[in-house]
Formats: structure tokens, sequence, C-alpha cells
């Protein structure tokens, strides 16, 4: 099952044709896509987490999967 990850979180519409000379579209969708929507909800919901003052007794790969999770809700939210 392939988790759908919403697409570039910071698409880029333009480029500089002189340095930027993709040899297929895979390339290209590949150098110009950046993180996913996916990454960019997971480290904002992360990024939350760890700035909560309060102590808590997660390891940090408890915390990274509940990013995912959080993550995957809001593109499950964004398409419904």
């Amino acid at each position: 099952m392939s988790i759908q990850d919403g697409g570039p979180a910071f698409p880029v519409a333009e480029y500089d044709h002189m340095v930027f000379q993709p040899a297929t579209v895979s390339e290209t969708k590949r150098d110009l896509s950046g993180m996913s929507l996916r990454d960019y909800f997971a480290a904002k919901a992360m990024q939350g987490w760890t700035a909560n003052p309060l102590p808590n007794d997660s390891s940090i790969k408890n915390v990274a999967e509940w990013a995912y999770r959080q993550a995957d809700a809001m593109l499950a939210a964004r398409s419904a």
C-alpha cells in the first residue's frame, strides 16, 4: 500500500533553465518537488510537540510516529 504524501509542500513553478537542465520528466519532478506535504505536516506536528514545556516520557521514535499519524490525519481531512 502506497502512502499518499500530498505532493510537494513547496512546489516550484519556474526555474532557471540555464542552471537546471533535466533529462527526463521524472528527474524534473524529483528535482523540483522538495519535501512532501506529509513530511512538512509531520515536521510541524513534531515542532509543536517538542515546544511543549511539560515533561513527558515519550521516546523520539514514539514522537516521530505520532507526528506522522497527525500528518496522515491532516492529509485525510484535506481530501474529505
